[in-house]
C-alpha cells in the first residue's frame, strides 16, 4: 500500500467575507499574529511528513507563490544589518516544502478544486487541507488520519462534535462506531443541513486523506448546492460504495482548532494563538483582563 506523500491546499476562493481586505490580497495571506494563515497549514502538512505540497490557486493569488519563494533583496538587507532573527523568519517559509501551484480557473466549488490536483497527485492517496481551519500544532490530527488511511485502505475525514444549532454551517456525517472511540465509519454525509435534518452533530472540518478513486467520483458528480461541485457529495458516493472505493471513515478531533472562516472567529483565532506565545502571551493576557474589566465598569 502506498504511503501518502502529497498534500493539496485549495486556495482559489475570493474571500468575500473579508472584503475590502481581500480586494487585492488573498484571504489565505491574512496574518494570524505574524504569519499568514496558509503558512500554518503548510507547516502542519510538513510536520506530518508531507513535503510535496500543491496549492490550487486562482486569479490575483500571486502573493501566495511569492510568500514561499525567496526574496533576495530583503534577505540581503537583513543579512547586511546582521538581523539574523528576522532573516531566519523570512527563510522559514522558503524552505518549508516542495511547493507547486495550479490554477482552478472557474470557481466551481471545493470538489472541482480538488479535481484540479489529479495530474499532480496521480494514482496515490493524498491529503487535503483547507486554510480556514487551523489545527494547533500541539494536537494530533493529520498524523492520526494518515495512519488510519493506511490501516483501513479508505478515505478519511476529520470530524468535530459541534453544537446542534451550528451544524448548518458544516457538512454533517452519519456514523457507525468502530473498535476505536476516536474513529467512526461514515455511512452518509449531508452538506450544511438544517438542524432537524442533520444525521448527527459530527461536523466535517477541513482535513481529508483521500484515495485517488475520488477523482473518478468527482468527474461524475453533478453540481450541488450553489451550483458547485461539492466534495461532500463525492464523499457520500464513496461512503456508499465501500467495495469500489474503500469507503469513508472519520477521525474525531478533540483538540484545539482555530476557525478563520469569518471575521469574528478570525479575531478569536489571532487572540488565542497570541495568548499562548511566550513572547506575547503574558502582556496580552494582562491587557485583555484590564480591557474587559474596563468594559464591565461601563
Amino acid at each position: 500500500m502506498r504511503r501518502v506523500t502529497k498534500a493539496v491546499i485549495p486556495a482559489a476562493g475570493l474571500g468575500t467575507r473579508f472584503l475590502p481586505a481581500t480586494k487585492a490580497m488573498p484571504k489565505e495571506m491574512l496574518p494570524v499574529v505574524d504569519k499568514p494563515a496558509i503558512q500554518y497549514v503548510v507547516e502542519e502538512a510538513v510536520a506530518a511528513g508531507l513535503t510535496d505540497v500543491l496549492v490550487v490557486t486562482g486569479r490575483n493569488k500571486n502573493a501566495l507563490e511569492n510568500h514561499f519563494d525567496r526574496v533576495a533583496e530583503l534577505e540581503a538587507t537583513l543579512a547586511r544589518k546582521g538581523d539574523t532573527v528576522k532573516l531566519e523568519k523570512v527563510n522559514e517559509s522558503t524552505g518549508l516544502a516542495d511547493m507547486h501551484y495550479v490554477r482552478q480557473g472557474d470557481p466551481l466549488g471545493l470538489g472541482h478544486a480538488v479535481s484540479r490536483a489529479r495530474m499532480h497527485v496521480g494514482d496515490e492517496p493524498f491529503a487535503v487541507l483547507l486554510g480556514d481551519d487551523l489545527i494547533d500544532a500541539r494536537d494530533e490530527l493529520l498524523t492520526k488520519m494518515l495512519a488510519e488511511q493506511v490501516e483501513r485502505d479508505a478515505s478519511i475525514v476529520a470530524l468535530l462534535e459541534v453544537d446542534p444549532d451550528s451544524i448548518h454551517l458544516y457538512g454533517a456525517a452519519a456514523v457507525e462506531a468502530t473498535g476505536d472511540p476516536d474513529v467512526v465509519r461514515v455511512t452518509g454525509l449531508v452538506e450544511k443541513p438544517a438542524k432537524e435534518d442533520a444525521p448527527s452533530n459530527y461536523a466535517v472540518i477541513g482535513r481529508y486523506v483521500l484515495k485517488p478513486e475520488v477523482f473518478g467520483v468527482l468527474a461524475r458528480t453533478a453540481p450541488g448546492k450553489g451550483g458547485e461541485i461539492q466534495l461532500t457529495d463525492a464523499l457520500m458516493t464513496m461512503a456508499e460504495d465501500v467495495e469500489g472505493t474503500g469507503g469513508v471513515y472519520g477521525v474525531v478531533f478533540r483538540g484545539r482548532r482555530y476557525d478563520t472562516g469569518d471575521k469574528l472567529d478570525y479575531i478569536k483565532a489571532v487572540i488565542q494563538l497570541a495568548a499562548d506565545r511566550d513572547d506575547l502571551g503574558t502582556d496580552l493576557k494582562t491587557w485583555l483582563t484590564e480591557y474587559v474589566r474596563g468594559l464591565d465598569a461601563h
